[in-house]
């Protein structure tokens, strides 16, 4: 054992630190439980993986075991719903390839639920519900994506034209940005421009772009423009959690899934098989639902006014 090793013992996070943590997930859990959404324990070892191009997965991989650490319980509490489980809830732990840093952990605690027969407005207020028990009193704002980037940048990211956003990007960032597809050109000006802007406290953002839907259902906003039934939450800044008006049709995800696939081709990524359980599921039937996935180390980082999500964990990867 080396000096740095040895010297490399001590927990990452202050015992103060912890006890809140501790209470904090119970507040979590009790919540929910309340409520009567049941809590659920699915693998965080499976066949399959998500197939965004934009989320790297763990591969484990030994003489008798081929898989992948899941980057969220999605997949398996689909299942669930599908076989008649009602409102369900999973509070552990996620894992995310390549995500260090002040914000990121590779691994991390998520809490994901589903409200079946609710749409994404009210499982917000519901998130809102939760958040001000946990910070009481705590500012919130909702407003649309197009009203955000409409607010601070002076153009409609549904109808703007693809050159435009370059234009906007390259201003910014360099020409090296000019090629570049809509989907990153609108997440780089939101990053860099929006984000910063947007006030302390709570923040809702929904109806996204359409390149955006990952796994939400698309509608036509009271604009007419065709978007993704999809929101983000913020505190304080810092994005805290993502929802979606659910996919329920399996023909569609299958074909988000192939242009995922040729997104990973195109960027030299692996390519991922499609998960067949998930699908099998949703041809079965998913009932009309809305979930959302909480970053619970994010949430008590802000929460306890901490500048590093490693200041709130136990033990982070530095500390491995």
């Amino acid at each position: 054992m080396t000096t740095e090793v040895a010297q490399n013992w001590e927990p990452t996070a202050e015992i103060s630190a912890l006890v809140e943590r501790s209470r904090i997930v119970a507040k979590l859990r009790t919540f929910l439980t309340d409520r009567g959404v049941l809590e659920v324990d699915v693998p965080i070892l499976g066949n399959y993986s998500v197939s965004d191009p934009y989320i790297d997965s763990f591969e484990v991989l030994n003489e008798r075991v081929e898989g992948f650490l899941q980057t969220s319980p999605e997949s398996f509490m689909k299942r669930l719903l599908a076989a008649g489980s009602g409102d369900i809830f999973f509070l552990g732990k996620a894992f995310r390839a390549g995500e260090i840093g002040v914000n990121h952990n590779p691994e991390f605690t998520m809490l994901e639920w589903y409200r079946v027969e609710w749409n994404e407005h009210e499982l917000m207020a519901e998130i809102a519900e939760l958040i001000n028990i946990l910070a009481p009193n705590i500012g919130c704002l909702t407003m649309s994506y197009r009203d955000a980037f409409k607010q601070h940048l002076g153009i409609d990211p549904h109808d703007a034209c693809l050159s435009n956003l370059q234009r906007h990007v390259s201003s910014i960032a360099g020409r090296k940005w000019r090629p570049e597809s809509r989907f990153n050109c609108l997440n780089f000006l939101f990053a860099n421009v929006i984000e910063p802007k947007l006030p302390r406290g709570l923040v809702f953002l929904y109806d996204y772009p359409e390149c955006h839907a990952a796994f939400a259902q698309l509608h036509c906003n009271r604009e007419g423009q065709l978007v993704s039934r999809r929101f983000e939450v913020y505190l304080n800044r810092l994005e805290l959690a993502n929802g979606y008006f659910e996919l329920t049709d399996p023909k569609e995800q299958h074909r988000r899934f192939d242009r995922d696939k040729r997104a990973r081709i195109a960027m030299n990524k692996k390519i991922l098989e499609e998960d067949e359980s998930a699908l099998a599921a949703l041809n079965v039937g998913l009932p009309s639902c809305a979930g959302v996935a909480l970053g619970v180390d994010r949430l008590i980082m802000q929460l306890l006014d901490k500048n590093s999500i490693q200041q709130i964990m136990a033990f982070s990867w530095a500390q491995r």
